[in-house]
């Protein structure tokens, strides 16, 4: 499986911005990643003191090909 790693920030609503590809495996994978996350439900949003926070997030992706 290969290692492709994303970076984001969790607003305090949930949605995702800032979205970029740290380590990329080529082929377009750094963007159909950010496109399948631009396009993802809304997150849980980080949380500090019982009151939602915005939080960097980074995210790892394995892809494994068959």
């Amino acid at each position: 499986a290969w290692k492709h790693l994303e970076r984001d920030y969790r607003q305090t609503d949930g949605s995702l911005t800032e979205i970029k590809t740290l380590k990329d495996i080529g082929h377009g994978t750094g963007d159909e990643a950010i496109r399948v996350l631009k396009n993802a439900p809304k997150w849980v949003p980080g949380e500090q003191d019982g009151k939602p926070v915005r939080v960097m997030y980074t995210l790892p992706i394995s892809i494994s090909s068959k």
